[in-house]
């Protein structure tokens, strides 16, 4: 056991002495390989570092061979770089010498057909100037160049005068009614464009307007502009008002053909109705004023109103007045054309103007548009005022005459401008104060010529004679009643016009309407609606009190208290229907809540006081002295004279008074019937009483001589009253 245990590490470190020794030399043998390549690395290292020497070396050489080389090939480059811009400037410079030359063909045949090559010339002579005038101010191809500069801009001068003279032409009239036409049937109107110049020819227009601002340095092509477009502007308006007078005169149609066939509605805004009803008030009213205040004519001028009948003598008066004054007739639809014509100018001035003015923004710089447009509108403008001022004169002049007609023509064309002031001012903006106010102006004094008018009417038909001549010898409705009823009657059509026509001279006063507080405190012409036709209801309710104060005086020219009585009823009963028919008297209750029952009142006195001329009739029918006798008694001669007297009283009124009223008039039908029918009932009843009465009486051997009538036989009499044709 012993020796076994220790043998035994003795083998172990033997073992492990060969293993180091193995381990050892492995190691010797890889540091010796790791020495030799050691060397090789060295080797190969110094291999590298002698060929890099050399190749720097070599780069050294290289490098001061070709550096020299290459700046004398930048210097070169350079130089040839200096000899072609020399060259290029030189060519630049020479064709500035030669820019007269080549651009003279072009220049001397003008722009026309070719602006843009024309434009492009006169840039190339532009530049030549600035070259000469820095570089060669002295050279006398500086003159050259200039006097061609010059040149090129008078031609374009010329060529923009050209084209506008040549393509601006008047808007054809058609065109401008359809363009100032309004349907309001159409939800959304179909605007008229009003082309004034060909779209290629409005390009070259604005190109060389823009030139000329820019390069030109001139403004009087702006002058020559509105001095084109005004002419063409004035020239429109004058053909609209040319094509009114021979499409008018010749067949009556006021408007254009394109419109009738477009829309159903006359052109403008809601064209005052005038043709016909003023028309129609100014024939009546100027034979009023020449033969009723003149004196000259008497009669009846019964406007026709439902209801009434005119009777023969009536319209046998009519007749003869419509052949005396058929010439009168010519003018007055002349008068018509005019005014209708000056209305429909002055729409088309507000749409030409404000078409003008969108061109000039296209053309004029925008400094100069305003004071532009202001000049290019001032001729028509002008033309147009001076127009309105001989209406307001010619109205004048007819006032001075005691035509108050005159009136009626200022009321549409008035309310036609306060219509389109708005859409006036808002064209004319901008422009000067003097432009601005000229139409305020013109309302002035429609406004006041009206005014006077209205207070002149009234006073004249306060103050108008009573002439026996001038009397209606029927006792049917005076000439001066139909016809201030009719001038009333237009007043209604233009209510607002003449309220504010009334306003506008602070009438109130004369008319002593209370002022609410608010009202007080406004301008003339800031008046409400309401205080307007407070004054216009309290100037209707002045005529209408002139007119019954002299009617009253009227009367009294009748000798015939009962003729006087069918005149007041027949004049009274006129008014009230007529202010009934056209809506006046709504306007008159504004001021007098009792009018309407006023007039009836007045008319039914004037029954009863015509009724009273049938006493003297009707009394001998009464049991006013009337002999009491018993039946069978002989009667005394003066008892049956008395009876006899009776009949006789009766009979010989009856005949006098149904021979004298048969003749006169009572146009309304209605009234007439019932006053033929109360007087029927009054006088049949009486006679027939008076019959009864006497039917056992003897009073005479010839009965047959006293009761000439039987009482079916006096109604018939009556029923023929008022009959000029039975």
């Amino acid at each position: 056991m012993g020796i076994t245990s220790r043998m035994i590490p003795t083998e172990d470190a033997s073992a492990r002495k060969r293993e180091i020794e193995e381990k050892l030399k492995q190691e010797q043998e890889t540091l010796s390989f790791i020495r030799e390549n050691l060397e090789k690395s060295d080797q190969l290292t110094k291999g590298m570092v002698s060929i890099l020497s050399s190749f720097e070396s070599r780069l050294m050489q290289l490098e001061n061979s070709i550096i020299p080389v290459h700046k004398q090939t930048e210097n070169l480059q350079r130089l040839q770089e200096n000899v072609d811009k020399t060259l290029s400037c030189m060519d630049h410079v020479i064709s500035y010498y030669h820019v007269a030359k080549d651009t003279d063909r072009i220049i001397r045949e003008g722009p026309t057909g070719r602006l843009d090559e024309y434009l492009a010339c006169i840039a190339k002579i532009q530049k030549a100037v600035e070259y000469f005038q820095d570089n060669n101010p002295d050279s006398p191809e500086l003159n050259t160049v200039k006097a061609r500069f010059e040149k090129g801009k008078e031609l374009l001068e010329a060529e923009f005068r050209s084209l506008l003279t040549r393509y601006s032409k008047p808007v054809p009239p058609i065109l401008i009614l359809d363009a100032i036409s309004v349907d309001d049937e159409l939800e959304v109107q179909e605007e008229v464009v009003l082309e004034h110049l060909p779209e290629a020819v409005l390009q070259d227009i604005i190109c060389i307007a823009g030139w000329l601002v820019e390069y030109g340095r001139n403004q009087d092509f702006m002058n020559v502009y509105f001095q084109i477009r005004s002419n063409q502007l004035d020239r429109s308006i004058k053909g609209l008002k040319d094509h009114f007078r021979k499409n008018s005169a010749s067949s009556g149609i006021l408007y254009s053909p394109a419109v009738q066939t477009k829309r159903k509605d006359t052109p403008t805004k809601k064209a005052p109705k005038r043709p016909g009803t003023i028309r129609k008030a100014q024939n009546l009213l100027k034979q009023y004023s020449q033969h009723g205040l003149d004196g000259k004519k008497g009669g009846s001028n019964l406007t026709p109103l439902e209801g009434y009948d005119h009777d023969l003598r009536v319209k046998h008066h009519c007749d003869a007045l419509t052949e005396k004054h058929g010439a009168a007739s010519g003018k007055d639809d002349v008068l018509d054309i005019e005014i209708d014509s000056y209305i429909h100018c002055i729409s088309a001035f507000v749409k030409l103007a404000q078409s003008e003015y969108s061109l000039l923004t296209e053309i004029i710089p925008e400094h100069h548009q305003k004071k532009t447009f202001d000049s290019l509108i001032q001729e028509a403008l002008d033309n147009l005022m001076l127009e309105g001022d001989n209406i307001v004169s010619a109205a004048r002049r007819a006032i001075m005459r005691h035509d108050y007609s005159a009136v009626l023509t200022i009321f549409p064309i008035l309310r036609h401008l306060k219509l389109n002031k708005s859409e006036f001012d808002s064209t004319l903006q901008g422009t000067a104060a003097s432009t601005k106010n000229k139409l305020p102006t013109l309302i002035t004094s429609m406004e006041t010529i009206g005014a006077k008018a209205l207070e002149e009417f009234a006073d004249s038909i306060k103050n108008d004679p009573d002439k026996e001549y001038n009397m209606p010898k029927d006792g049917t409705v005076h000439e001066l009643t139909s016809n201030a009823i009719l001038f009333l009657q237009q007043l209604l059509d233009f209510h607002e016009t003449a309220g504010a026509m009334l306003a506008s001279q602070v009438l109130g006063d004369t008319y002593n309407i209370p002022l609410d507080p608010r009202e007080s405190s406004l301008s003339a012409t800031s008046y409400t609606s309401d205080f307007n036709k407070k004054l216009l209801s309290t100037y209707i309710c002045k005529v209408l009190g002139n007119l019954q104060l002299n009617l009253l005086s009227k009367s009294k020219v009748y000798e015939d208290s009962a003729l006087s009585a069918i005149f007041l009823h027949n004049n009274y009963n006129y008014i009230l229907k007529s202010l009934e028919k056209s809506e006046l008297i709504q306007l008159v209750t504004v001021t007098q809540k009792t009018a309407e029952r006023s007039y009836k009142e007045l008319i039914e006195q004037q029954i009863h006081t015509y009724k009273s001329s049938w006493l003297k009739v009707t009394e001998h029918l009464t049991d006013r002295n009337m002999p009491v006798f018993q039946p069978g008694t002989k009667l005394k001669d003066k008892e049956r004279q008395v009876i006899k007297d009776k009949f006789k009283g009766f009979n010989d009124g009856l005949e006098e008074l149904c021979k004298i009223q048969k003749g006169w008039a009572i146009p309304d039908k209605e009234q007439r019937d019932f006053i033929r029918r109360s007087q029927k009932k009054v006088v049949s009843d009486a006679y027939r009483t008076f019959l009864q009465r006497c039917a056992n009486i003897s009073f005479t051997k010839n009965p047959e001589k006293y009761h000439k009538y039987r009482p079916e036989e006096v109604e018939e009499m009556i029923e023929k009253l008022f009959d000029t044709s039975a």
